[in-house]
C-alpha cells in the first residue's frame, strides 16, 4: 500500500524535532514541503537553492535516516527548489515544476514577473547578486564603523522588525558602506533562508525601469519589488534628477515599509544632503538609521590589512604594515590594492618585502609619501631638540625639566600619530592613560599661557613633520 507523503513528512519531523535544537528545527525544516512519495523516490520542496545546499551539507545524514526509518531503506531522496535560477536536486536531475497547491500564494509564477531573468523563462525566481566574500565575520570593526556593523547585526538577527528600518549607510568611497550591505544580505539568507534577499545598484534599478517602460511592464517591475524581503540599494544619491525613477522607488519604498520588510540603503552623503532627491524621500530616508562610516584610525587600518594577509596566506614585516597604513589613511579599497600590488612585486621582481619596496608601490597610489610617525621617533626628537638622554623620557625620574619634556612628547605623539592614549602611556614606561591626558592638557595649558613654550612646541611639530617626509 502507497504511503502518504504528507503523513510520512508530519511522521519524520517528529523524530528530527528530536535530533535539532528548536531553533534549527524551525528555521531549516518547518519551510520544507513534501511534494510526492511514488516508486521509492520521496521528493520534498525546498526555498531555494542556498536551503538545500545547507540541508546537503548539515543535516542531508538526519534527513536519509530518519526518511529511511518511515518508508524502507531503498528509498531515494530528491527535491524541488521553489525560488532558485538553478535546478538541480541531490540526485542531479532536474526539478519538475511545484505544484500549485503546494507553492505559497506569493511565489504564483504566473503573477510575478522577473525583471533578472531572460523574458519566456516561467519560473519565479531571484538571485540576491550577494558577494559571499562580504561577511561580517571578514568586516573589522573599529571606531570608525561600530554602530554602523551593529545595526547590520542587528537587522540581520530580525530583518524588518528592528527600528532601523530603512538603515541608511553612507559615507566616502572606499570605507565598507557595500560591504557591510552585502554582510547583512548574507547573514539574512544564512539564519532565515525562506526569506527573498536583493541587492541592487541604484543604476541598475534605473535601467530595469527604463527597460519595463519600453515594454509596458512597469507593474508587473513593481510588483516584483514588492516581494522582496530584504531590499539592499547601493549608492542611491544616483536616483538625483531622476523624477519618473524615484516615483516608482518611493512606491516601492512605501509597500515594502508597510509590509514590515527590510530596507538597506547605501549612500554617499547623509539623507539631508542628497541634492535633487524628492523631499518626500528623504523623509523616508530618515524614518530609521543613518549610520556613517568613517575613515578608520591606524589600529582599524592595520587590522583590516593583517586579517587580508592571513586571508591571502602572506607574511608581512610589521613596519612595513605600519608603514603602508600610515600613508594610506582614507580609502580600504587603496589599503587592500597596495597590499596585492606589494605581492605581485615581491613575487614577479623576486624582491623581498621592505619598507623601500612598499614606498615603490605606494607612489602608485598617493602623491606624497610619509614616513612612519612612531612615539619613538617623538621621543628622540623631543630629546635631542632639548638636549637631554631618550630614556629619561620614559624613566621614573620627577626633575622638572625631565616631566615637562615626558608631557610634551605626550601631547605631540597624541597630536601626530593615531595611537591611543593606553598606547601612548605604555610607550612611555607603561604609564596609564589617566597620566597621558593629564600631560595633553598641561601642554596645551602652557602654550596658552607661555609664549616661547608655544614656540618650542610649534618648532618641533615642524621638526617632525620636516624629519618624517621624504625628500
Amino acid at each position: 500500500m502507497q504511503k502518504n507523503h504528507t503523513e510520512v513528512w508530519e511522521k519524520c519531523l517528529k523524530n528530527i524535532r528530536l535530533n535539532v535544537n528548536n531553533q534549527s528545527f524551525k528555521t531549516w525544516f518547518e519551510p520544507i514541503r513534501p511534494v510526492r512519495l511514488d516508486d521509492k523516490v520521496f521528493t520534498l520542496l525546498v526555498p531555494n537553492k542556498f536551503f538545500y545546499e545547507w540541508l546537503e551539507e548539515h543535516y542531508i545524514g538526519l534527513l536519509k535516516s530518519t526518511i529511511r526509518q518511515e518508508v524502507g531503506e531503498k528509498v531515494r531522496l530528491e527535491y524541488q527548489i521553489l525560488v532558485n535560477d538553478g535546478s538541480a536536486n541531490n540526485q542531479s536531475q532536474p526539478n519538475k515544476p511545484a505544484d500549485t497547491k503546494e507553492t505559497p500564494d506569493f511565489t504564483n509564477s504566473n503573477e510575478i514577473k522577473n525583471p533578472f531573468v531572460i523574458p519566456g523563462i516561467k519560473k519565479w525566481s531571484v538571485d540576491a547578486k550577494l558577494n559571499s566574500n562580504f561577511t561580517f565575520g571578514n568586516y573589522i570593526e573599529g571606531d570608525c564603523n561600530r554602530l554602523a556593523r551593529s545595526a547590520g547585526l542587528a537587522i540581520a538577527k530580525k530583518p524588518g522588525l528592528t527600528s532601523f528600518n530603512p538603515l541608511v549607510l553612507y559615507g566616502d568611497v572606499g570605507l565598507g558602506k557595500t560591504h557591510l550591505a552585502h554582510a547583512i544580505g548574507n547573514e539574512v539568507q544564512l539564519k532565515f533562508p525562506a526569506k527573498v534577499v536583493l541587492y541592487v545598484t541604484s543604476d541598475s534599478f534605473t535601467n530595469q525601469l527604463i527597460q519595463s517602460i519600453r515594454n509596458g511592464g512597469v507593474n508587473d517591475f513593481v510588483n516584483f519589488y514588492q516581494h522582496i524581503d530584504l531590499l539592499i540599494v547601493d549608492d542611491i544619491q544616483f536616483l538625483a534628477n531622476k523624477n519618473k525613477t524615484q516615483e516608482i522607488f518611493f512606491h516601492i519604498f512605501n509597500q515594502l515599509h508597510q509590509g514590515g520588510k527590510q530596507i538597506v540603503l547605501t549612500s554617499d552623503r547623509p539623507p539631508r544632503d542628497l541634492d535633487g532627491m524628492e523631499e518626500r524621500l528623504i523623509s523616508r530616508f530618515k524614518w530609521g538609521l543613518s549610520a556613517d562610516l568613517q575613515a578608520p584610525d591606524l589600529e582599524t587600518r592595520m587590522a583590516i590589512l593583517e586579517h587580508k594577509m592571513i586571508k591571502e596566506g602572506v607574511g608581512i614585516p610589521q613596519n612595513v604594515i605600519e608603514f603602508i597604513c600610515y600613508n594610506i589613511k582614507n580609502n580600504i579599497r587603496e589599503l587592500e590594492g597596495v597590499l596585492i600590488l606589494l605581492m605581485a612585486q615581491a613575487s614577479l621582481n623576486r624582491r623581498e618585502i621592505d619598507v623601500d619596496l612598499a614606498r615603490e608601490v605606494i607612489k602608485n597610489f598617493v602623491t606624497e609619501i610619509n614616513k612612519e610617525i612612531t612615539v619613538e621617533n617623538i621621543q628622540k626628537l623631543v630629546a635631542d631638540h632639548l638636549k637631554i638622554p631618550v630614556e629619561t623620557l620614559f624613566g621614573k625620574t620627577r626633575k622638572r625639566s625631565i616631566v615637562i619634556a615626558r608631557q610634551l612628547s605626550m601631547y605631540l605623539a597624541k597630536t601626530m600619530t593615531d595611537k591611543s592614549l593606553k598606547n601612548i602611556g605604555e610607550v612611555f614606561g607603561g604609564r596609564d592613560h589617566s597620566t597621558v591626558i593629564y600631560s595633553i592638557k598641561t601642554v596645551q595649558d602652557l602654550m596658552e599661557t607661555d609664549t616661547y613654550f608655544k614656540e618650542t612646541v610649534l618648532e618641533l611639530e615642524k621638526k617632525i613633520k620636516n624629519s618624517l617626509r621624504e625628500t
